[in-house]
Protein backbone atom coordinates (compact mmCIF):
# COMPACT_ATOMS: atom_id res chain seq x y z
CA UNK A 1 0.00 0.00 0.00
CA UNK A 2 1.74 3.25 -0.92
CA UNK A 3 1.77 6.39 1.78
CA UNK A 4 -1.24 8.19 -0.63
CA UNK A 5 -3.33 5.07 -0.31
CA UNK A 6 -2.70 4.71 3.73
CA UNK A 7 -3.12 8.90 4.18
CA UNK A 8 -6.32 8.52 1.65
CA UNK A 9 -7.37 5.41 4.47
CA UNK A 10 -7.20 7.60 7.58
CA UNK A 11 -8.70 10.78 6.14
CA UNK A 12 -11.85 8.15 4.85
CA UNK A 13 -11.92 7.08 8.37
CA UNK A 14 -11.93 10.50 9.87
CA UNK A 15 -14.45 11.53 7.12
CA UNK A 16 -16.98 8.66 8.32
CA UNK A 17 -16.62 8.74 12.17
CA UNK A 18 -14.60 12.28 12.73
CA UNK A 19 -18.18 14.00 13.64
CA UNK A 20 -18.44 12.04 16.58
CA UNK A 21 -18.80 13.22 20.06
CA UNK A 22 -15.19 13.64 21.84
CA UNK A 23 -16.85 14.97 24.78
CA UNK A 24 -15.79 17.90 25.83
CA UNK A 25 -17.88 20.23 23.34
CA UNK A 26 -15.61 19.30 20.37
CA UNK A 27 -15.59 16.12 18.12
CA UNK A 28 -13.03 13.73 17.69
CA UNK A 29 -11.70 15.63 13.85
CA UNK A 30 -11.84 19.00 16.24
CA UNK A 31 -9.71 17.27 18.84
CA UNK A 32 -7.52 15.68 16.63
CA UNK A 33 -6.87 18.53 14.40
CA UNK A 34 -6.44 20.89 17.61
CA UNK A 35 -3.81 18.72 19.09
CA UNK A 36 -2.10 18.93 16.07
CA UNK A 37 -2.32 22.44 15.72
CA UNK A 38 -0.76 22.95 19.08
CA UNK A 39 2.15 20.77 18.49
CA UNK A 40 2.75 22.17 15.18
CA UNK A 41 2.37 25.86 16.54
CA UNK A 42 4.94 24.63 19.41
CA UNK A 43 7.37 23.89 16.99
CA UNK A 44 7.47 20.24 18.11
CA UNK A 45 8.62 17.22 14.95
CA UNK A 46 7.00 15.55 12.80
CA UNK A 47 6.71 12.82 14.68
CA UNK A 48 5.20 14.51 17.94
CA UNK A 49 2.53 16.94 15.39
CA UNK A 50 1.65 13.46 13.66
CA UNK A 51 0.73 11.19 17.25
CA UNK A 52 -0.92 14.65 18.01
CA UNK A 53 -3.38 14.06 15.12
CA UNK A 54 -3.85 10.00 15.32
CA UNK A 55 -3.57 9.65 19.34
CA UNK A 56 -7.62 8.64 19.36
CA UNK A 57 -7.03 6.79 15.91
CA UNK A 58 -8.68 3.95 17.95
CA UNK A 59 -12.03 5.96 18.67
CA UNK A 60 -12.52 6.40 15.18
CA UNK A 61 -12.14 2.42 14.81
CA UNK A 62 -14.61 1.05 17.48
CA UNK A 63 -18.29 0.90 17.27
CA UNK A 64 -18.68 1.11 21.30
CA UNK A 65 -20.65 4.21 20.98
CA UNK A 66 -19.83 7.46 21.69
CA UNK A 67 -20.61 7.39 25.59
CA UNK A 68 -18.28 4.71 26.62
CA UNK A 69 -16.44 5.97 29.39
CA UNK A 70 -20.39 6.86 30.84
CA UNK A 71 -21.34 3.29 30.84
CA UNK A 72 -18.03 2.44 33.00
CA UNK A 73 -15.87 1.00 30.17
CA UNK A 74 -12.59 1.37 29.01
CA UNK A 75 -12.43 0.98 25.35
CA UNK A 76 -8.19 0.81 25.61
CA UNK A 77 -8.41 3.05 22.40
CA UNK A 78 -5.08 3.88 23.08
CA UNK A 79 -4.54 0.22 21.95
CA UNK A 80 -7.12 0.03 19.29
CA UNK A 81 -5.12 2.90 17.20
CA UNK A 82 -1.97 1.99 17.98
CA UNK A 83 -2.00 -1.66 16.72
CA UNK A 84 -3.74 -0.67 13.44
CA UNK A 85 -1.07 2.43 12.71
CA UNK A 86 1.37 0.17 13.53
CA UNK A 87 1.22 -1.27 10.33
CA UNK A 88 1.86 2.19 8.55
CA UNK A 89 4.37 3.87 10.88
CA UNK A 90 7.70 4.12 12.53
CA UNK A 91 7.41 3.76 16.74
CA UNK A 92 8.19 7.49 17.07
CA UNK A 93 4.70 8.00 15.81
CA UNK A 94 3.27 4.80 17.21
CA UNK A 95 3.98 4.44 20.59
CA UNK A 96 3.53 7.75 21.67
CA UNK A 97 -0.26 6.81 20.37
CA UNK A 98 -0.36 3.67 22.54
CA UNK A 99 1.07 5.79 25.72
CA UNK A 100 -0.89 8.78 25.82
CA UNK A 101 -3.82 7.34 27.70
CA UNK A 102 -0.69 5.74 30.89
CA UNK A 103 1.18 9.12 30.40
CA UNK A 104 -2.25 10.92 31.71
CA UNK A 105 -1.91 8.46 34.89
CA UNK A 106 2.09 9.05 34.95
CA UNK A 107 1.19 12.69 34.88
CA UNK A 108 -0.88 12.07 37.74
CA UNK A 109 1.64 10.61 39.80
CA UNK A 110 4.64 13.40 38.68
CA UNK A 111 3.09 16.77 39.17
CA UNK A 112 1.02 18.12 42.19
CA UNK A 113 -2.09 19.69 40.53
CA UNK A 114 -1.94 17.40 37.33
CA UNK A 115 -5.15 15.38 38.80
CA UNK A 116 -6.70 18.66 39.87
CA UNK A 117 -6.70 20.25 36.03
CA UNK A 118 -8.36 17.74 34.41
CA UNK A 119 -11.80 17.97 33.11
CA UNK A 120 -14.32 15.83 34.26
CA UNK A 121 -13.89 13.48 31.26
CA UNK A 122 -10.52 13.08 31.64
CA UNK A 123 -11.27 12.20 35.21
CA UNK A 124 -13.59 9.94 34.61
CA UNK A 125 -11.34 7.77 32.17
CA UNK A 126 -8.28 8.57 34.39
CA UNK A 127 -10.37 6.12 36.74
CA UNK A 128 -10.95 3.44 34.13
CA UNK A 129 -7.65 3.42 33.22
CA UNK A 130 -6.13 2.29 36.18
CA UNK A 131 -5.83 5.41 37.89
CA UNK A 132 -2.40 7.43 39.02
CA UNK A 133 0.43 5.67 38.61
CA UNK A 134 2.33 4.33 41.55
CA UNK A 135 6.04 4.63 42.22
CA UNK A 136 6.97 1.28 40.31
CA UNK A 137 4.84 1.50 37.48
CA UNK A 138 5.74 5.54 36.64
CA UNK A 139 9.86 3.81 37.04
CA UNK A 140 9.03 1.64 34.44
CA UNK A 141 7.56 3.89 32.16
CA UNK A 142 9.94 6.43 32.73
CA UNK A 143 12.16 3.56 31.15
CA UNK A 144 10.28 3.64 27.88
CA UNK A 145 12.19 4.36 24.55
CA UNK A 146 8.89 7.09 23.78
CA UNK A 147 7.41 7.94 26.71
CA UNK A 148 8.86 11.58 26.35
CA UNK A 149 7.04 11.78 23.03
CA UNK A 150 4.11 10.17 24.81
CA UNK A 151 4.09 12.81 27.85
CA UNK A 152 4.35 15.71 25.41
CA UNK A 153 1.19 14.32 23.27
CA UNK A 154 -0.78 14.29 26.37
CA UNK A 155 -0.33 17.70 26.98
CA UNK A 156 -1.38 18.72 23.62
CA UNK A 157 -4.44 16.35 24.21
CA UNK A 158 -5.19 18.04 27.18
CA UNK A 159 -5.03 21.13 26.07
CA UNK A 160 -7.32 20.30 22.50
CA UNK A 161 -10.65 20.84 23.79
CA UNK A 162 -11.62 24.31 22.43
CA UNK A 163 -15.24 24.91 21.06
CA UNK A 164 -14.71 26.56 17.51
CA UNK A 165 -11.12 26.68 17.47
CA UNK A 166 -9.73 27.70 13.64
CA UNK A 167 -7.36 24.79 12.73
CA UNK A 168 -6.18 23.59 9.33
CA UNK A 169 -7.95 20.79 8.11
CA UNK A 170 -6.94 17.20 7.77
CA UNK A 171 -5.88 17.88 4.02
CA UNK A 172 -2.79 20.40 5.60
CA UNK A 173 -1.45 17.71 7.56
CA UNK A 174 -1.28 14.83 4.72
CA UNK A 175 2.29 15.42 3.47
CA UNK A 176 3.72 15.04 6.79
CA UNK A 177 1.48 11.86 7.39
CA UNK A 178 3.02 10.63 4.04
CA UNK A 179 6.36 11.71 4.68
CA UNK A 180 6.50 9.01 8.07
CA UNK A 181 4.51 6.16 6.84
CA UNK A 182 7.24 3.92 7.08
CA UNK A 183 8.60 1.71 4.13
CA UNK A 184 7.49 -2.03 3.31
Amino acid sequence: MSASAIVDEICRVFAERGHRSYGEHVTELQHALQCATFAEQAGEPPAVVAACLLHDYGHLLHDLGEDIADQGVDARHERIGANRLQEWFPAEVVEPVRLHAASKRYLCWKEAGYYDGLSEASRKSLALQGGPMNDTEAAEFELGAHYDFAVRVRRYDDQGKVPDMTTPDLAHYRPLLESLVAPR
